[in-house]
């Protein structure tokens, strides 16, 4: 046990990637990996979605392992160690983790083989806290998908009557998953179109609605090895900035600081404005 400088190129991301059937979460998974290794030898996809993985082996040389249940925690632990044993594999692609929790040999499966009672959770979620901490612990960075379905709530009006209502989508996960991720992109439609609904990094918080690719994947990578500024090093390339093209880039690139430093960002615009005007 030792005390030692945080260092950023030290981290490991844990990404989710989740959305309905269809909405491209294996697609974009393979490219988000791709960016952040520029290497398709140095990723691995552990596939239960009926091989659906190689139907991109186009893409790239990428490894994979066809995980057919049951789809046990402990399974799902046995393929992360497999990839993480070889020493040429960078990213592992879990596509998806909603077996292990809903699937046939899953946590739900072994509750109910349990007999499905209160206390039968206690050793269920022993099983799964093992499979959520092989993936934290693990030396890779890891992608994990998630299927989503619709979720309702059936609410009795003053009549009498039942009314359903859409409540939107859910992860088929345990619930809380989200909490253990790096960053959280939801696909919302059929067109790989994207949402953050969590972001460690700062990069994304700021975006809209977007596809994913390969430069995601690379703006992740570059995160991994950077050192955040600093409140007052912010302060100096505003000073020093010459255009109002590199004033944007400098607010863009430090959404942490944007709210602090808006009124010198707006007084720096203002001095690059009147020396453009006075030439």
């Amino acid at each position: 046990m030792h005390l030692e400088p945080s260092k950023r190129d030290a981290v490991k991301l844990r990404i989710g990637l989740s959305g309905a059937s269809g909405f491209g979460k294996t697609y974009s998974a393979l490219l988000l990996a791709y960016g952040l290794t520029k290497n398709w030898n140095k990723i691995a996809v552990i596939d239960t979605e009926n091989k659906s993985a190689s139907l991109y082996s186009h893409l790239g040389n990428f490894q994979v392992i066809n995980l057919d249940a049951p789809f046990s925690p402990s399974r799902y632990i046995e393929a992360i160690k497999l990839c993480e044993s070889n020493k040429n594999i960078d990213v592992i692609i879990l596509d998806s983790i909603s077996h292990e929790w809903n699937g046939s040999g899953g946590c739900l499966d072994i509750h109910n083989k349990l007999g499905a009672r209160f206390q039968d959770w206690n050793k269920v979620t022993k099983l799964h806290q093992a499979f959520v901490d092989a993936i934290l612990q693990s030396s890779c960075h890891i992608i994990t998908t998630t299927r989503r379905k619709t979720h309702y709530s059936l609410d009795i009006k003053p009549n009498g009557k039942a009314k359903v209502t859409k409540l939107g989508t859910k992860e088929i996960t345990r619930e809380g998953w989200e909490y253990e991720l790096t960053v959280n992109f939801e696909l919302i439609n059929q067109e790989n179109k994207a949402v953050i609904s969590k972001d460690r990094t700062d990069l994304f918080s700021t975006r809209n609605e977007f596809v994913i690719t390969e430069e995601v994947g690379e703006k992740l990578a570059q995160w991994c090895v950077s050192r955040p500024l600093r409140l007052e090093e912010v302060i100096q390339q505003i000073s020093k900035a010459k255009s109002i093209s590199e004033l944007t880039a400098i607010y863009k690139s430090n959404p942490k600081h944007q709210e602090t430093l808006l009124p010198a960002f707006k007084k720096r615009k203002e001095k690059l404005d009147e020396v453009a005007v006075n030439k």
